[in-house]
């Protein structure tokens, strides 16, 4: 599954975000600009995170790696499946396992 493109390109964002910790709002900040207050204040707060100022909340690379690993343990699980069928197939075609037995 290919991966969308940001609205925004990184440089923009880091702007933005910059302009926040200088102490603007990210009311007057949407006004000025194109995203909308929220967008803001949720760039703010995961560039917080990425800075370690939010422990408790995920990096960016954290968010990254657990879309990975998510993606990779459905594609093994899927394989796993595949070669448990297959595996159950080969058993009944060589008859060492009865047809109407189930291979779990």
């Amino acid at each position: 599954m290919p991966h969308r493109p940001a609205a925004y390109p990184p440089a923009y964002r880091e702007q933005i975000i910059a302009l926040a910790r200088a102490g603007r709002t990210s009311k007057e900040l949407a006004q000025e600009f194109e995203p909308s207050e929220q967008t803001i204040r949720n760039w703010s707060f995961q560039a917080q995170a990425d800075r370690g100022e939010r422990p408790s909340v995920l990096t960016t690379d954290e968010r990254e790696e657990l879309s990975r690993l998510r993606r990779e343990n459905r594609q093994l699980k899927v394989e796993r499946d595949i070669l448990g069928k297959a595996a159950a197939w080969f058993a009944r075609e060589s008859g060492t396992i009865p047809p109407d037995s189930s291979a779990s």
